[in-house]
């Protein structure tokens, strides 16, 4: 049970990359697209805006339509996550201020898209900045509670928490350990392949050092394509947690110009040993991914 897609689906750069120019027009909606050849998308837009129920609903019928077993995952909101003033100030539980509206909002959301059956797993999503410390946990300790009802994924990106003590911590609470890429810099948390759950969670950022830091523009530092033996390495790792969880989560958050398209169904040609199909626009964006395509795909616009 591996479901491999992208974090996020709106993007403008994804037209004509992705996506038909037209995609709303000729599918009604990008969801009805996307679903046609990925597993799962994270939901991207509740880490900056609260779902609103009624979009929720209808994200799961868009999907249900085209895939029957595609699944989402969703960012909980930034304000349990993050510091306001992250870009300026270490996020911890001193600084991280939701609001009183926060939770309800947040979870009106969520019961919504839960409601429609395709809600894997809510993720909460914290900074290099939120470290291992014994404030920290005790927050996280009380998150969970409020978040009880939800099966929930823990992204935390400081190599302070890979120890034996927080996966049994996270084995107790029945929360999964995010299994995350991206550039080693400093204590950035390393490549890592725990379960602690019974869904089992990757996310690859991509290795854009000298953006990541560093960017102008918060989109610059997931600005990567994987080349083919960097996700062979993460294809064997995801192997073996999806060896000891009932369901596999992975997602590409390398999203710039449809990159984590292209790397997400490469990999689900690796994890898979088949062919796969592609959105014509990506195969001819990046003729690259043609030797995991499906050869009738290839045909069907004259690539073959």
């Amino acid at each position: 049970m591996i479901f491999v897609g992208t974090a996020g689906f709106s993007y403008p750069d994804w037209k004509g990359v992705v996506y038909p120019v037209d995609v709303k027009k000729r599918y009604g909606h990008e969801l009805s697209y996307l679903a046609q050849y990925f597993d799962c998308c994270e939901i991207n837009s509740s880490f900056y805006g609260h779902i609103r129920p009624e979009i929720a609903k209808l994200w799961g019928r868009k999907v249900h339509e085209a895939n029957p077993n595609f699944v989402f995952t969703a960012k909980l909101h930034r304000s349990f996550t993050h510091s306001p003033l992250a870009v300026s100030e270490p996020t911890s539980a001193a600084t991280i201020r939701p609001d009183s509206e926060d939770a309800h909002r947040a979870r009106e959301g969520l019961d919504a898209l839960a409601s429609t059956g395709k809600l894997a797993a809510l993720l909460m999503q914290f900074p290099v900045s939120f470290k291992n410390t014994s404030l920290n946990r005790e927050y996280l300790e009380t998150l969970l509670r409020q978040f009880y009802e939800f099966p929930c994924a823990i992204e935390v990106r400081h190599e302070s928490w890979n120890s034996a003590e927080t996966l049994n911590s996270f084995a107790e609470s029945g929360v999964a350990f995010c299994n995350i890429d991206q550039p080693q810099i400093g204590r950035s948390l390393r490549p890592t392949e725990h379960v602690t759950a019974r869904v089992g969670y990757v996310r690859l950022h991509g290795r854009n050092y000298n953006e990541w830091f560093d960017s102008d523009n918060r989109n610059d530092r997931y600005d990567y394509l994987y080349q083919h033996g960097e996700l062979e390495a993460w294809a064997e790792r995801i192997r073996r947690i999806a060896e000891s969880a009932g369901k596999t989560i992975v997602i590409a958050n390398n999203h710039p110009d449809g990159k984590a398209a292209v790397n997400a169904l490469e990999l689900k040609s690796m994890l898979t040993g088949k062919k796969v199909k592609s959105p014509e626009t990506l195969t001819l964006s990046y003729p690259q991914i043609r030797d995991f395509v499906e050869a009738d795909t290839l045909l069907s616009f004259g690539k073959g």
